[in-house]
């Protein structure tokens, strides 16, 4: 038992920030409580039935105690609310060059694929040092993907993409959890992340039999369900071309109204289950639903698909 450690060991760059707020908000919350225990004591024992001491005079007010108790936790909850916010808007937006992984949970597992292809089931290989953002997706119920050693946690939501970024610094391997309680097998749904050297990912990657990358098995699923009869220069339907439209704005038609939206994953998932909740300027709801056709896997490989086409309709 000797070996139980207090704290998962640091693995990503924001580990050792989120542990120095939470030792600073362990401290103060020491601090107060020692205080307020002490005092207890204190006055208990002073003050006691039949103690003689004089009880005359009560003081009623003092300006000097209520700046004290009114100044002190002001100062330090504004402190530790600017320090978490930092850490928070720090964690929310990954650089640029992030490596992207898609997620989508199911009860009960957690299933990831890379963008070169490779999938796996309650693993997570990464390079060493490169930050990696993670695209999610539940499947059916509310997940949670948890690792401790990085210090990041972010539900997983049904119909709903949500993402986390990391920078491992430490290779080895580290546990992965569900930490929102999705139902009869919740506490087996868990796993592991490997964060491997960058040349030994890249050869992890390349390993035979890895198969095509999401995005040619987006482009398949493209073909397959008919969306390049309309969307690659139809004669007889008018349809928006999706070339170079990924991240770009779109124009959506309200009315007598034009506004504009981003073309990011949740637009393209929605435009594809639920196409007339958002019909681009010009052009008339045509387009049937595929929901219920197309998993949440498929889904993300054809918006891979989309993501990777540029404006003159080649692979970037």
């Amino acid at each position: 038992m000797w070996n139980f450690p207090l704290f998962p060991e640091q693995a990503s760059t924001m580990a050792r920030h989120v542990d120095a707020l939470y030792a600073f908000e362990l401290v103060v919350a020491g601090f107060f409580t020692a205080l307020i225990c002490t005092m207890i004591l204190i006055f208990s024992v002073r003050y006691r039935y039949q103690a003689n001491v004089d009880r005359s005079n009560p003081p009623t007010a003092s300006k000097l105690m209520e700046v004290l108790w009114i100044g002190a936790p002001l100062v330090l909850g504004v402190v530790m609310f600017s320090w978490g916010a930092i850490l928070y808007f720090h964690d929310y937006e990954p650089p640029g060059d992030a490596l992207e992984i898609s997620v989508v949970g199911k009860q009960w597992m957690w299933k990831t694929q890379h963008s070169e292809g490779r999938s796996e089931i309650n693993e997570l290989h990464v390079p060493l040092g490169r930050p990696t953002r993670l695209n999610m997706i539940s499947q059916d119920v509310i997940h949670s993907f948890y690792v401790p050693a990085f210090r990041v946690k972010q539900d997983v939501l049904p119909g709903r993409y949500t993402s986390l970024w990391f920078e491992p610094t430490r290779v080895g391997r580290y546990h992965l959890y569900c930490a929102e309680y999705c139902g009869t097998n919740h506490s087996v749904m868990g796993g592991w992340v490997y964060v491997m050297e960058p040349a030994d990912f890249q050869s992890w990657l390349s390993e035979a039999g890895v198969g095509p990358s999401m995005s040619e098995e987006g482009e398949r699923l493209f073909v397959q369900h008919h969306c390049a009869g309309c969307h690659r220069g139809s004669q007889t339907v008018s349809a928006p071309r999706l070339e170079g439209v990924y991240g770009h704005p779109v124009p959506i038609q309200e009315g007598r109204d034009v506004r504009f939206v981003t073309a990011d994953h949740t637009y393209i998932r929605d435009s594809i289950l639920r196409p007339k909740k958002q019909v681009v300027a010009g052009y008339l709801p045509v387009m049937p639903s595929f929901e219920g056709q197309i998993s949440e896997s498929d889904l993300l490989k054809i918006i891979a698909y989309i993501k990777s086409i540029g404006a003159g309709g080649k692979t970037r």
